[in-house]
């Protein structure tokens, strides 16, 4: 099917943010510090909603789950491009790249759904508040997670089965500090004008169709809210401004890589330090910050940490 000269790359190597060295030792000490803030908040997260039985409700089992997937999102980029920068080493083998690039499209097309899940959870409670435990049972939200986990890896599937076998004959050199299919295909030796078609049809217009799916669902719940009462409209606002923000900042970047792919300017390695460093940090934050039970859930759980160490 391709041509058999074509020599085998083995690896790829990362051109990062910067090859200035005093630069590269400024974004070592920003990665780490906004790493250790992304596990240490997505974390407290996720055993505050595990661990207190007050937030074993549909809004906070989702909102652990998204916690968990910026975790993992961050940790599939964010400590190699710390080492990467520690080291000078840029490198990573053909199959980490693939590697990399299949759960980082698991866990996005993941967390997309994710949010429709959230939102369709906020829809029942503010619209429809007298059915929402018998709507969104456990069972529900075991069976929308399972949803969610399973339409992700379907997508990342679809998305390296088309690319996965293309040939590279020797060009290697990828301009950001991870593995993404606009730049992988782009060091392909072939004519890529199709599978770039096909990058885009899949992964951009998903995220633009289902950022628009969600705007309108947010729309739609506080018109209803405003048509039944103008009193709850300020209720419902300021319970979905922390959903609108999230997902803003989720698909902004997303939008931008895959319905402009291939950009003159480095702009979309800027933007992906917003989606695997800024956005995990911030999730947790407007969550927490805005969210009584929250922080009340995790008050609780630091005073029963310190009651343990006092006795042992």
């Amino acid at each position: 099917m391709y041509e058999t000269n074509y020599s085998e790359v083995s690896e790829f190597i990362f051109l990062g943010l910067s090859t200035y060295r005093p630069v590269q030792h400024f974004l070592l000490a920003f990665s780490t510090m906004f790493y250790v803030t992304i596990v240490l908040g997505n974390v407290s997260v996720v055993l505050t909603v595990t661990l207190d039985f007050h937030l074993h409700s549909p809004m906070y089992f989702f909102l652990g789950n998204l916690s968990f997937i910026d975790l993992c999102l961050s940790t599939l980029t964010v400590p190699k491009m710390i080492s990467d920068l520690y080291s000078g080493y840029n490198t990573i083998s053909f199959s980490g790249c693939v590697t990399q690039m299949f759960f980082l499209h698991i866990l996005g097309g993941s967390e997309m759904v994710l949010l429709i899940a959230m939102a369709v959870d906020r829809y029942v409670a503010i619209c429809k508040p007298l059915h929402y435990l018998r709507i969104m049972s456990p069972r529900m939200c075991s069976s929308l997670l399972f949803g969610v986990w399973v339409i992700g890896l379907i997508h990342s599937v679809i998305q390296l089965a088309f690319v996965v076998h293309l040939p590279f004959c020797g060009p290697n050199e990828i301009d950001s500090f991870y593995c993404d299919l606009p730049w992988f295909i782009k060091l392909a030796c072939i004519d890529t004008y199709k599978m770039e078609f096909l990058v885009t049809a899949n992964s951009g217009l998903i995220s633009l169709g289902t950022f628009f799916l969600l705007l309108l669902s947010y729309t739609f719940i506080l018109f209803t809210v405003w048509k039944s009462s103008s009193g709850g409209l300020h209720k419902a606002l300021s319970t979905l401004s922390a959903h609108i923000t999230v997902v803003v900042l989720f698909f902004g970047p997303c939008i931008f890589v895959y319905m402009w792919p291939f950009p003159t300017v480095p702009v979309d390695k800027f933007l992906a330090i917003l989606d695997f460093m800024i956005t995990p940090i911030l999730n947790p934050a407007i969550y927490t910050l805005r969210n009584k039970d929250i922080k009340l859930a995790m008050r609780r759980l630091h005073g029963q940490l310190l009651s343990l160490k006092r006795i042992s």
